[in-house]
């Protein structure tokens, strides 16, 4: 199945990935749902946008110690240094990311649309200025803007919250675009994320999946599924494509 993945990918002419939280747990990174999520540890109203409006720094006190202090030190692993190494290639166009820890950026991939938005920058609640986040002294929470004072958040996607226009016109427009779809380390139970392979296979793609348990996609929408870690099985293919 590795190779018949392989043949698919180097004869398509627009691949596409698709990448959850699995792909980042090998980097230390768990996921938010689940028996070690995130969310059995902290309470998931922190990321409430109302909540966060009227409780900031206790938002921040918490979000500091999940996104910042844990999830900073996390590196990018060989599925996403694989990927970036495909793109280069040429056997990779995009990367469509419901992760928000610029992972696939640090491995070196250009072409990323993050769904979800992004850790690595916070934006002003008022007048919208951006500032990377290692601009910001998160000692002092919460962070505010220097032009107009007011409280910084991250610049991801919070519970109330709209996907970005810009992600979401994009991965929506790749999803129609790809020929081969390249979903990895997702469950597909994240709305409105989990609709994009759908998408893909109704305009005809072949869904390569990667997951180390089936998804809501394996018997609905797969139809190459290599069961494993993301790590294990993008060597695997890269061992064969490269």
């Amino acid at each position: 199945m590795i190779q018949q993945a392989t043949n698919i990918i180097k004869k398509a002419q627009h691949v596409t990935a698709f990448t959850g939280a699995g792909i980042s747990v090998e980097s230390g990174i768990p996921p938010f749902r689940g028996e070690k999520g995130l969310w059995n540890k902290y309470n998931p109203i922190i990321l409430d946008i109302d909540y966060f409006y009227n409780n900031p720094l206790e938002s921040w006190i918490k979000i500091k110690e999940i996104f910042y202090d844990f999830f900073g030190s996390a590196r990018p692993n060989k599925a996403h240094d694989t990927l970036a190494v495909m793109e280069e290639a040429g056997y990779l166009q995009a990367i469509i990311t419901q992760n928000i820890d610029n992972l696939h950026q640090r491995a070196g991939s250009k072409n990323v649309y993050e769904f979800h938005g992004t850790s690595q920058q916070l934006i002003c609640t008022n007048c919208g200025a951006t500032y990377p986040v290692k601009d910001i002294n998160l000692n002092n929470l919460p962070p505010r803007c220097t032009r107009c004072n007011t409280v910084l958040k991250p610049d991801f996607i919070f519970f109330g919250e709209a996907i970005p226009e810009r992600a979401a016109t994009k991965s929506y427009l790749e999803a129609e675009m790809a020929d081969v779809f390249l979903v990895i380390g997702t469950t597909g139970q994240i709305i409105p994320a989990s609709q994009i392979p759908y998408l893909a296979k109704d305009n005809k793609a072949t869904i390569i999946e990667i997951n180390t348990q089936p998804s809501a996609y394996t018997n609905s929408i797969t139809d190459i599924f290599l069961q494993g870690k993301a790590t294990e099985m993008m060597q695997k293919i890269s061992d064969k494509l490269l």
